[in-house]
């Protein structure tokens, strides 16, 4: 499994209260909350990002609320892949329900915001301007959830439930 887009890159501690402000938490519109990603660390995300694009943090990516509503925020903008070199607990258990990849990496200082990356999660790389950054990669168990596009989708096909 891999992914390639641009990069948009940020810094520590970045909690789920600036990836959707609790103003747009009264919608379940993924199309609504992924107009306003972002928006309190960076006005210009939404009309920045694209399809395929890359999301790249620091430590403790995704703090603060249980929620699922930030992580499915950002995979609604477009967002492929969240790199970060740690993440709230909640959070990246989150985006694995939701079938959002989620990888570990110490790799913002290496990347840079506009630059096309390839992330290969079964073989743990990020391919980069800068080079190979080598990561550990996602465990079966993860890869198999993503793939079926999140933990419902797969318990359901698991258990033969086509209703």
């Amino acid at each position: 499994m891999t992914a390639q887009g641009r990069v948009h890159t940020y810094g520590d501690n970045v909690d789920t209260d600036v990836i959707i402000p609790a103003r747009y938490l009264n919608t379940s519109s993924h199309e609504e909350l992924a107009a306003h990603c972002m928006e309190d660390i960076d006005k210009d995300f939404v009309s920045r990002v694209r399809p395929g694009d890359i999301l790249v943090a620091r430590k403790n990516f995704g703090r603060g609320s249980s929620r699922e509503h930030a992580p499915i925020a950002i995979k609604a903008s477009g967002i492929s892949v969240v790199i970060a070199s740690s993440f709230a607990r909640i959070f990246y258990r989150n985006c694995i329900n939701i079938g959002m990849p989620v990888f570990v990496a110490d790799a913002v200082k290496k990347l840079h915001t506009g630059e096309i990356i390839e992330v290969d999660l079964e073989k743990g790389t990020i391919t980069a301007p800068c080079g190979v950054i080598e990561a550990n990669p996602l465990s079966e168990n993860v890869l198999k959830t993503l793939e079926y596009g999140g933990l419902i989708p797969r318990v359901r096909a698991e258990l033969g439930i086509t209703e």
